[in-house]
C-alpha cells in the first residue's frame, strides 16, 4: 500500500510572536496526529545543555562557538520532519529561521531543499514589536527570566530588534498571519483554509532555488 505523505506546517517568527500557541491549536485538529517538531522541543529535550540554544540561536554572533553546529542541527531536524511526513504523519514545527549569524550559513535554502516533494506549508507568524514587548514584560509560566524585557533607557532591546529585522528575510511564505489581530485558533483556521486550498504550495520550492 502506498502511504500518502503527511502535511508539514512550518511556523516562522520571532520569540513571543505566538507560534507555540498556534502549534497547540493545530494539535487539537482531529485529522490524525500532528507531531510537534519545533524549536522548544529541539532545544529543551534534544540538544545537550552545553550546545544550547542551538537552533534557537538569535541573530548577532553572540555565540560564535555554537554557530558551526547550527546548520547541522537544522539539517537533522528537517530530515526528521521529512521522515515523519513520508510515514504519513502530519508535522507542525515552530521555528525562528534566519541566516544572520557572524558567517552566512545558507540554512534557509538547505532546509527548503530537504522538504522538496513533500506537502509543506511555510507560514510567516508576524507580530508588531510593541505587542512582543508587552508579552515579554508579562512573562510566561515556566520560562521566567528567559526573555529580555527592556528598560527605561532601552524599551526595545537591541536583540529583539534584530529578531524583528532578520527572521522574516527574505519573506517568502505561502501564508502570513498576525497574532496581534488573530487568536491562536484564528491563525490555525487560516492555516487550515490554506491547506484545503488547491493552489500549490511554493514557498519552499522558491527558497530552494
Amino acid at each position: 500500500m502506498t502511504q500518502e505523505p503527511g502535511w508539514i506546517v512550518v511556523l516562522n517568527g520571532a520569540p513571543r510572536s505566538g507560534k507555540s500557541s498556534i502549534v497547540a491549536a493545530i494539535q487539537d485538529w482531529d485529522d490524525g496526529p500532528w507531531m510537534n517538531l519545533g524549536v522548544d522541543v529541539h532545544v529543551r529535550h534534544v540538544t545537550p545543555p552545553r550546545y544550547r540554544p542551538g537552533i534557537g540561536l538569535r541573530p548577532g554572533g553572540e555565540r560564535p562557538e555554537l554557530e558551526p553546529w547550527v546548520p547541522v542541527f537544522y539539517a537533522a531536524l528537517y530530515e526528521s520532519i521529512a521522515a515523519h511526513s513520508r510515514l504519513g504523519l502530519n508535522v507542525v514545527s515552530d521555528l525562528g529561521i534566519h541566516d544572520a549569524y557572524s558567517a552566512p550559513l545558507g540554512i534557509l535554502r538547505d532546509c527548503a531543499r530537504r522538504l522538496l516533494g513533500l506537502p509543506a506549508l511555510l507560514v510567516g507568524v508576524r507580530c508588531p514589536v510593541e505587542e512582543i514587548m508587552r508579552r515579554r514584560r508579562a512573562g510566561q509560566a515556566g520560562r521566567e527570566g528567559e526573555y529580555v524585557a527592556g528598560s527605561a533607557d532601552q524599551p526595545v532591546p537591541e536583540p529583539v530588534l534584530r529578531w524583528q529585522c532578520e527572521v522574516h528575510l527574505p519573506g517568502i511564505y505561502d501564508l502570513e498571519v498576525d497574532t496581534s489581530v488573530l487568536s491562536p485558533a484564528g491563525c490555525a483556521a487560516a492555516i487550515r483554509r490554506r491547506l484545503d486550498d488547491p493552489a500549490p504550495l511554493s514557498a519552499f520550492r522558491r527558497l530552494a532555488g
